[in-house]
């Protein structure tokens, strides 16, 4: 990485090449939630007819905000703090606010990684740990809990998490969760160690090999059976999905957190980039291509849950003939999957009341597609329950779990450079420090504060701080930006500098986006989104395999204490904005009423001051 000095602007590094930024972007913005949570909004709103709701926010909301953040990090070429500061310094807080989300949300970010790791390390092992049941203590007969569930949501909730059977009960550090979460934050370390000269040489490949992962897994999961059922699922649109409100907000929630705005990441790396760049066509590019991976992850996820739909149908329907051919003791393979129906109905006219007594299980392919789960239970329990039976299940989950942790390494090094170049840019690092040292210090911290996540309860606290840090914060600090920048910076002010950077002022749709659609839609957003929240009281599924429903979660409500932990997790990061703005105004009221003091109409001091000046100046 070398260093400019363009325009007057302090001597600041940019990348190396366009390449290098723009896979940097790239990678920041596409994060594991293309992988475990489009998929899943897609199956359970009406597959394809999702798509209308999702490509409406990406155009009249994503691109705008990534392509204004993109511009005015480009611009004024500082981090989150430092932009908003230059803008106005009651806008301050703004940046203060993408900062503190940043830090949190690489706290529970990296924790997943973790898991990550621990999955992989297992994924070497033959048989597979999660593809069976482990014995008792006795060892006289399977482990009780895994027998009632399955070996795979075994190996998860009590092999890997060890977890408890309520968020109240923290039980102790899971100490092979301790050194997974070090490991993770020392690949970090290693990425960042020459700042963003060694990380934009790490994103070479954290961002091109995910899509040579996926492409292995769509060629071979094309070919599974039960891929077309899948593949049927996802794209026959239900049109009547569209009338359902929350379908469109939680469309804009997606495209909005798909695209990794309101962090600060996104304004940190385009502060690295020529000044004299098309912010525009990198935005485009930008967001065109995190829509696309998201869809093209779809295909061999679908491919996969319609694999092991097909084979829980399949298992089910198995189940079946063995009773009928036992009960009507019938020649076996005389009744098969495919004339399973007619013999059904045959027994059904010739001795109903036998036919009766048989414990026939309902096996409807429909309910096994329609089992919908989204992120964690998606990686760690349907792919590896589906793994286990493909051919070759160790090279599969290898490549799979190498996947989600550069999915999630590109993402964390946007999350990370968020909380480092605003503090970087405060000048709030000695000047004695050397970065390495400075680094090493914020990823000890955030090691650190994360080990409540390696506790018994720690998965619970994971989905606390994924549900409430990522949402409301990141809307209100998306509108203040857009609003600090058109009607603050100004939007005459903000087209000639987009005009000095691109050689062109943006046309009407952009103008349209910023001044007026795009500020309703968020306001819209956030205001839709606190209500539904608001509605009912929050609850998470609690692992109890005392529960009467085992292995089905419990759901329970969350605890007053830790509800007021959401509630502070959702206004702490934005308190700021409110806060420095009052403090500037209050300081600056200040300033000047002492002013004001300090001027005393009988008091000739400040003529000879300049009488003295004077002379001097003269002699």
């Amino acid at each position: 990485m070398s260093t400019t000095k363009e325009s007057g602007v302090e001597a600041r590094p940019k990348w190396d090449n366009k390449i290098q930024y723009l896979l940097s972007c790239i990678g920041f913005a596409v994060g594991l939630g293309n992988v475990w949570r489009f998929p899943y909004l897609c199956q359970i709103y009406g597959g394809g007819a999702f798509l209308i709701p999702y490509l409406i926010a990406l155009v009249f909301q994503g691109l705008p905000l990534l392509y204004l953040e993109m511009a005015i990090g480009q611009k004024l070429r500082k981090g989150s703090i430092g932009v908003w500061n230059t803008i106005s310094p009651l806008l301050g807080g703004v940046g203060i606010a993408s900062m503190i989300v940043s830090f949190l949300v690489c706290l529970f970010y990296n924790t997943l990684m973790a898991w990550v790791l621990w999955y992989f390390f297992h994924s070497f092992q033959d048989p597979l740990p999660w593809s069976q049941c482990p014995l008792n203590i006795n060892h006289t007969a399977y482990n009780e809990e895994c027998e009632k569930s399955t070996s795979v949501n075994y190996f998860w909730y009590r092999e890997t998490l060890d977890i408890t059977p309520d968020i109240n009960i923290n039980g102790s550090l899971r100490w092979w969760m301790v050194v997974c979460l070090a490991s993770a934050w020392s690949v970090i370390y290693v990425c960042f160690i020459k700042g963003i000269n060694s990380m934009g040489k790490a994103v070479y490949v954290t961002a091109t090999f995910p899509y040579l992962v996926l492409t292995i897994f769509l060629i071979r999961a094309i070919t599974l059976p039960g891929a077309t059922d899948g593949l049927a699922y996802l794209f026959t649109p239900e049109w009547s999905t569209l009338l359902n409100p929350r379908v469109w907000l939680d469309a804009a929630t997606q495209i909005f957190f798909s695209l990794s705005v309101a962090f600060g990441g996104l304004i940190a790396f385009s502060s690295y980039s020529e000044e004299r760049n098309n912010c525009e066509r990198d935005a485009v590019l930008v967001g065109i291509i995190n829509s696309a991976t998201s869809l093209y992850a779809s295909i061999p996820i679908f491919s996969i849950l319609g694999f092991k739909a097909n084979n829980a149908f399949n298992t089910c329907m198995e189940k079946n003939i063995l009773e009928l051919t036992n009960t009507f003791e019938i020649a076996d393979q005389s009744i098969t999957i495919e004339n399973y129906d007619d013999w059904l109905k045959y027994f059904n006219e010739t001795s109903p009341h036998a036919l009766a007594e048989v414990p026939i299980t309902e096996c409807n392919l429909q309910t096994f597609l329609d089992q919908s789960v989204s992120g964690t239970g998606l990686a760690f329990i349907v792919f590896t329950e589906a793994v286990i039976e493909m051919p070759g299940s160790q090279v599969w989950a290898i490549l799979f779990f190498i996947m989600l942790f550069t999915l999630g390494l590109s993402s964390m090094f946007g999350n990370l450079e968020g909380v480092l170049t605003p503090i970087s840019d405060l000048n709030l690092i000695p000047k004695w420090m050397p970065q390495q040292v400075f680094t090493a210090i914020i990823c000890i911290i955030s090691f650190s504060v994360a080990l409540i996540f390696t506790m018994g309860s720690g998965n619970y606290w994971v989905e606390v701080f994924n549900s409430y840090v990522g949402s409301v914060p990141l809307l209100i600090v998306a509108l203040f930006e857009i609003l600090g920048v058109i009607y603050v910076h100004g939007m005459k002010t903000f087209s000639e500098d987009i005009c000095y950077m691109t050689g062109k002022k943006p046309n009407i749709y952009w103008k349209a986006c910023w001044m007026v659609i795009s500020p309703l839609m968020l306001l819209v957003v956030l205001i839709a989104y606190v209500v539904v929240q608001a509605q009912t009281h929050p609850v998470y599924p609690a692992w109890n395999p005392d529960y009467e429903n085992f292995p089905q979660p419990e759901q329970k409500p969350y605890p007053d204490w830790v509800f007021a932990i959401i509630i502070l997790l959702s206004v702490l990061p934005v308190v700021s904005i409110p806060l420095v703005a009052l403090c500037r105004l209050i300081c600056g009221r200040m300033r000047n009423s002492s002013r004001s003091a300090d001027l005393n109409p009988y008091s000739n001091d400040g003529f000879q001051i300049e009488a003295q000046e004077q002379r001097t100046e003269w002699a």
